[in-house]
């Protein structure tokens, strides 16, 4: 794919959704981590619902140890892998108590030795909480990268690498959101809605689906 056909799908990205946002909910980096933490195998939305409940009682490293995991499972019940993730969340949370004053850090090497937090989940806290240019990549945007061909790549991070390499900076900040958002309510996995796509003209994907008469 050339410069000018990339540039040009980002700039449309940006027309249909010029502030992109996560659609998880947070107020604070920790609530943040925590929610990414827990969307793993999940829905944004089953997370916002387990965490608009979790949050008022803990939101903090503090509060969270003083859960402990049989106090956090409740709350995330409803969530896969629930007994693992809070296993994981307490114990992120002592660590960021005994290394950083109970901050999450703004660096991505300290957010990956945290239990439970991969390269993609610090990517997100990087770019959401604190701005940074990074480019996380999930199965929306593995799939979306190569279906399009503006990043192909065999491995999630053969494709942030590229993304990062060959996104124009001005739109590196927001292109995991609409990349992200393309792949889970337009460039879906089974049958990619190529009718209702405003990059579909551009996009290298060789079975595209036809509009469905109405």
């Amino acid at each position: 794919m050339n410069p000018a056909k990339r540039l040009e799908i980002y700039t449309r990205l940006r027309k249909q959704n010029p502030h992109p946002r996560s659609e998880l909910q947070y107020g604070t980096p920790f609530e943040l981590l925590v929610s990414v933490v827990l969307s793993a195998q999940a829905t944004d939305k089953s997370v916002n619902l387990a965490t608009a409940r979790l949050y008022p009682k803990a939101n903090t490293p503090q509060a969270m140890v003083a859960l402990g995991e049989a106090g956090l499972e409740p709350y995330i019940r409803t969530i896969g892998l629930y007994r693992t993730k809070a296993k994981n969340i307490v114990a992120l949370s002592k660590l960021l108590i005994a290394e950083h004053g109970g901050k999450v850090p703004a660096d991505l090497a300290a957010l990956v030795r945290l239990p439970g937090v991969g390269r993609k989940t610090a990517n997100v806290v990087l770019n959401v909480a604190f701005g940074q240019p990074t480019i996380a990549v999930d199965t929306h945007i593995f799939r979306v990268a190569n279906r399009t061909a503006v990043a192909p790549g065999k491995t999630p991070e053969e494709v942030e690498r590229k993304l990062v390499k060959f996104t124009p900076p001005e739109f590196v900040h927001d292109a995991h959101h609409w990349l992200i958002l393309h792949g889970r309510y337009v460039c879906i996995a089974r049958k990619p809605r190529c009718g209702e796509c405003v990059i579909a003209d551009l996009c290298e994907y060789r079975h595209k689906t036809k509009p469905q008469a109405h």
